[in-house]
């Protein structure tokens, strides 16, 4: 994975990490590689890969059992939640592009409907 400078490691990584439980790739429940492990595989500090994973516990996206290991949420609420956050990600970058160029709400709103019927 390529780092953008202008987002911190952390944070991008646990962006890499929404994205993969969102697309059913890290599925509810799976057990997640240790922080020292995660550290290799991202090829970050060890002490990175430690606060990717006390960030993600603390927005609920994880669980630890101790002494067994670190654990991909098992609530589907919390992936419903996702969702919805990364698609008001990807609405707002539309609006502002399609703003940008002029166009208003409802010419949007015509855009999308014409598009989704083709």
């Amino acid at each position: 994975m390529e780092f953008k400078s202008n987002l911190p490691i952390y944070l991008q990584v646990i962006d890499d990490i929404k994205k993969k439980i969102i697309t059913g790739a890290l599925p509810l429940g799976t057990k997640l590689p240790s922080s020292r492990e995660l550290a290799i595989q991202y090829d970050i500090n060890p002490n990175t890969a430690a606060r990717v994973y006390n960030e993600m516990e603390s927005l609920e996206l994880s669980y630890t059992k101790r002494g067994i290991g670190t654990f991909v949420t098992e609530d589907p609420q919390v992936i419903d939640r996702l969702k919805q956050e990364q698609l008001k990600q990807i609405l707002t970058v539309l609006d502002e592009q399609l703003t940008g160029m002029g166009y208003t709400p409802e010419e949007i709103i015509r855009l999308l409907q014409d598009y989704y019927s083709l």
